[in-house]
């Protein structure tokens, strides 16, 4: 039975290009390290972790998907896209939340999400 996501994890090719991104662009703090191959960060409970598989396992777009969810969308948006990041959907809302997607170096997409207040009727 399965009971929870124990995390996600995304390969990269180039792990101090990738941690370059994850910790001083979108500020994530290292959980864990094994010896630059396998990098954690903990994001309110949960593992988000970047590693260099192999040829078994290549980064991609086409490939896993995570959405962090942040406090304000468009601040975000805009650090990212000083910072070089590619936009690969631009904002858009839904009735729940608004979101955009970025790609990190290896061109893995991480969606940018944050949930409308809630309206009691």
């Amino acid at each position: 039975m399965i009971t929870e996501i124990a995390f996600s994890a995304y390969p990269v090719t180039d792990m101090k290009r990738a941690r370059q991104f994850y910790e001083e662009v979108l500020g994530l703090k290292v959980g864990q390290n094994w010896e630059d191959q396998w990098v954690e960060y903990d994001i309110a409970g949960d593992t988000l972790a970047i590693a260099r598989f192999g040829s078994e396992m290549q980064p991609g777009a086409q490939g896993g998907h995570v959405a962090l969810e942040v406090t304000e969308l468009d601040a975000m948006l805009a650090q990212l896209k000083a910072a070089g990041a590619r936009v690969k959907m631009e904002p858009f809302d839904s009735p729940t939340c608004r979101t955009a997607v970025v790609l990190d170096p290896d061109g893995n997409p991480l969606c940018l999400h944050q949930r409308k207040p809630v309206k009691l009727s």
